[in-house]
């Protein structure tokens, strides 16, 4: 099937998809909206909801066919901290709409579920509540109308496992796994221990629709990561969203990442030659590094 986001996204039809552009990141465009290094934005689903809009449709303006959601900490465990346990359902709902609504039948929306916040392999916390939270997420996800949904970010097997028995316990949509490769001497290790090879045995295991990694490193080392995955030999879809490079402190001390659209564009092809279908950016990342990379695979 090609790209028409008007298709219903099914578990059945996922992999007839073509590769797709997918977004950057939200956090540090919602800096640029006034949110401060740090803040719980997940918030904003309901208090400043135009905000997130501008977010998601920015980056279906700028080309992106896949959208995530501002729920990355909308779930139960984190929100605790905040003393918004309750709200999970709630900011979960309205980041997925919000989504839904931006993309206006342009661009998928995958509903974005982050880590919990506690090292669930060590015990922190029983992996029962991490797999009940992410169903409960998922359940709102669905009623806000999201096409997919990613747990992302993820170091940790045991956490992943659960959250992605939840999610497929709660609904029928498909849903993937992202893991962070940041360690090891080519990046190819969670900070967790975790290998690709054991994320793509989890992501079979669970019948994931797609597997494959953000966050980590910049934008240009995920062709190696895209490759690893597609050699698994599992088939399933390789997802990557790499940062526009790595981390450094400007003269404010504000955290800046300086890797130009150039970059995200100059890798596209060897990204799709190594078998990534998904590609888009993590921090640091903006409409324009999207647009550098919807023209550069339109361009194919």
């Amino acid at each position: 099937m090609g790209f028409d986001a008007n298709v219903k996204l099914t578990k059945a039809n996922f992999n007839d998809l073509p590769p797709l552009c997918t977004d950057g990141a939200w956090g540090t465009e919602m800096q640029k909206l006034g949110a401060q290094p740090g803040q719980m934005c997940d918030v904003w689903n309901v208090e400043q909801p135009d905000k997130v809009f501008s977010v998601a449709k920015g980056y279906v303006d700028a080309g992106s066919q896949v959208i995530l959601t501002n729920t990355f900490n909308s779930n139960r465990i984190v929100l605790a901290k905040h003393n918004m346990a309750d709200r999970a359902e709630e900011l979960s709902r309205e980041g997925a709409a919000i989504s839904k609504k931006a993309a206006s039948g342009k661009a998928y929306v995958f509903a974005s579920i982050g880590p919990c916040g506690k090292i669930v392999m060590m015990g922190e916390i029983d992996p029962v509540e991490v797999e009940e939270a992410a169903a409960e997420q998922a359940k709102a996800f669905a009623e806000g109308g999201a096409d997919a949904i990613v747990i992302e970010t993820q170091s940790d097997l045991v956490e992943a496992e659960a959250a992605i028995k939840g999610v497929l316990r709660a609904v029928d949509l498909p849903v993937g796994l992202s893991f962070t490769f940041d360690s090891g001497a080519n990046n190819d290790f969670t900070m967790m221990g975790a290998s690709i090879p054991q994320v793509c045995d989890l992501a079979k295991q669970y019948g994931a629709s797609f597997v494959g990694a953000n966050c980590g490193a910049g934008i240009e080392t995920f062709v190696n990561i895209a490759q690893e995955f597609a050699v698994c030999g599992t088939g399933i879809p390789v997802w990557v969203k790499g940062n526009a490079g790595r981390p450094e402190l400007d003269d404010s001390g504000r955290t800046v990442y300086r890797a130009k659209p150039e970059v995200y564009r100059a890798v596209v092809n060897d990204l799709l030659g190594a078998g990534a279908k998904f590609i888009g950016g993590c921090c640091g990342s903006s409409p324009d590094h999207i647009r550098a990379v919807a023209q550069a695979m339109s361009a194919r």
